[in-house]
Formats: structure tokens, sequence, C-alpha cells
């Protein structure tokens, strides 16, 4: 096996791991909108979302802070979606 098809292995493993771990984070994020619906709350919670953004932002460092706040502004606009 060549070096890129190792390399395109160890992404399609990263990949599933991504899935479970977002499927895990949608099924918490169904319990979130269920907590709302029944106490009243509203699905967007903005001050909550620009902290998420921050702390996601710090954890990837310099490089990579576009791109993950830029991937977790699509996450919490579909947790937002599955809430509603």
């Amino acid at each position: 096996m060549d070096e890129l098809q190792n390399l395109r292995r160890d992404i399609d493993a990263i990949d599933r791991e991504l899935v479970e771990l977002f499927r895990r984070r949608m099924d918490v994020t169904a319990r979130v909108g269920q907590y709302k619906r029944e106490r009243g709350i509203p699905v967007l919670d903005q001050a909550r979302e620009r902290q998420v953004l921050q702390n996601k932002g710090e954890l990837a460092g310099e490089e990579l802070r576009p791109a993950v706040i830029t991937l977790y502004q699509t996450v919490m606009a579909l947790s937002r979606r599955q809430q509603r």
C-alpha cells in the first residue's frame, strides 16, 4: 500500500469517529431541545453560542481557529434546526 492510501485510510478512520461523535452530539441536542420546549426556553441562546465559538477557537489554536469556528457555526445551526 502506498503512502497516499495509508493516509486516506487514516482519514477514513478519523471520519468514522467524527460521525459517531456527531451522532452522540445530536442525540444530546435533541434532549436539549425537548428540555427547552417543555420549559418555554428559546432555542437560540446567542450568548451561549458566542462563548462556545470562543472556547472552541481557543482550543484549536491560531492556525485552525477560523476553520473550527466555521465548523461549529455549522454544527450549532444543525443543532438549532433539530431542536425546533
